[in-house]
C-alpha cells in the first residue's frame, strides 16, 4: 500500500491512501516548528482491521525521523499507539 504525501496548506500535511479517486485512509498533522502535531487518523470501514492506521502512523514516524521532527499525539489513535508501544518513544515531543 502506497501513501501519498500531501501539503494541505496552513502548515497542515498528510499521508493519504486513495483508490479510484476516493480517500480510503489518511493521517494528518500540523507542523509547529519541528513538532508534528498528529491530529487525525481515518481508515475507511472497508479497510478497517487490516493494520492500515498503523501503516499510516509508521510512515509518518519514518518521515519525522528523516526530517529530525518530534511528534505530539492529539488524535486518539496516535495517543493510544504512543501509550501502548515504546517504538515511538524517540519521537515524543
Amino acid at each position: 500500500m502506497e501513501f501519498q504525501y500531501k501539503e494541505l496548506g496552513h502548515d497542515a500535511y498528510a499521508f493519504v491512501y486513495e483508490k479510484d479517486g476516493k480517500t480510503l485512509g489518511e493521517i494528518t498533522w500540523t507542523l509547529l516548528g519541528d513538532v508534528m502535531v498528529m491530529d487525525h487518523t481515518f481508515v475507511s470501514p472497508a479497510l478497517r482491521g487490516q493494520g492500515v492506521a498503523k501503516q499510516l502512523l509508521d510512515r509518518s514516524a519514518n518521515f519525522a525521523r528523516e526530517k529530525g521532527y518530534k511528534m505530539e499525539a492529539v488524535c486518539s489513535y496516535v495517543v493510544t499507539a504512543f501509550n501502548q508501544s515504546d517504538e515511538y518513544e524517540d519521537l515524543k515531543a
